[in-house]
């Protein structure tokens, strides 16, 4: 593989940022390592960090650059701070940047494919949430995502704060979404973005995983019950888990194969 360390600037957010990409190289004579099949374009996921993370994470707690060797496929892991992924009701214009100034970017600097059977998103707890609201609100480019315990029910979190231990104010998610009247049934609600994708003629293959031991067990539920009575495609994963990198590290792995899988759809 390929790792590449990115600084650009974005005229989205205003400022330089940083963005890791992995590609498949064509080499034959590493150990240990497949190489790529083809010249490309390659298959691409837009892999998203945590709150507490940043772009270099997965890189560090996983074995993704073996995982996207393995695969062939291309992985584009961008920085967003706090954002949660939003245009922040006071701060940059992140979900800009994810969602429309990044793949235009690294497709067109790299050979990543830009068809949308080969374009998918994955990430995990606050870029669970990121995945799938790309997925959900661009259903006619995504074709898959993978949310790894995942914050989804994010209008319910800041009506009553976050979490228990108040890792995010409610100071701070204001200044991410703005007042918490205003994000229900809004841009930002996955529930209300799987309601629009559930009439598109090409809604996007998810898969979502939590465990029983993470703090955000009763909202994957939730939005699993949710999904299941739009109909989607849903792969539904649990076990006796908590919010941690050995099960994420597992988990990312399979999502990547279920992600490309053919669709069950006629």
């Amino acid at each position: 593989m390929i790792w590449l360390d990115c600084h650009f600037f974005a005229e989205s957010l205003g400022l330089t940022t940083a963005v890791y990409v992995l590609l498949p190289q064509r080499a034959r004579g590493q150990i240990g390592a497949a190489g790529a099949s083809s010249a490309g374009p390659y298959p691409a996921v837009y892999l998203l960090h945590g709150l507490s993370d940043d772009h270099t994470i997965w890189m560090r707690r996983t074995a993704i650059e073996r995982y996207a060797d393995e695969r062939g496929l291309a992985v584009v892991m961008p920085a967003v701070g706090r954002s949660w992924y939003q245009d922040m009701a006071s701060g940059p214009r992140y979900w800009t940047f994810v969602a429309e100034e990044l793949p235009a970017l690294v497709t067109a600097y790299f050979p990543i494919a830009r068809r949308r059977e080969d374009t998918f998103a994955a990430g995990l707890s606050m870029g669970g949430y990121g995945a799938f609201r790309l997925a959900l609100a661009h259903p006619d480019r995504f074709a898959a995502a993978a949310s790894l315990s995942g914050a989804l029910d994010i209008a319910a979190r800041h009506r009553r704060g976050i979490e228990a231990n108040e890792i995010v104010s409610r100071t701070e998610m204001r200044s991410v979404f703005g007042e918490a009247a205003t994000l229900e049934g809004g841009e930002s609600d996955l529930f209300e973005l799987a309601r629009r994708a559930a009439k598109s003629p090409s809604r996007p293959r998810l898969y979502q995983y939590c465990g029983s031991k993470d703090f955000l067990y009763d909202d994957n539920l939730r939005f699993r019950d949710h999904l299941r009575g739009l109909d989607f495609d849903l792969a539904f994963e649990e076990d006796d888990g908590d919010h941690s990198w050995r099960h994420w590290d597992r988990q990312i792995a399979q999502a990547l194969d279920w992600m490309r899988r053919p669709s069950a759809a006629p």
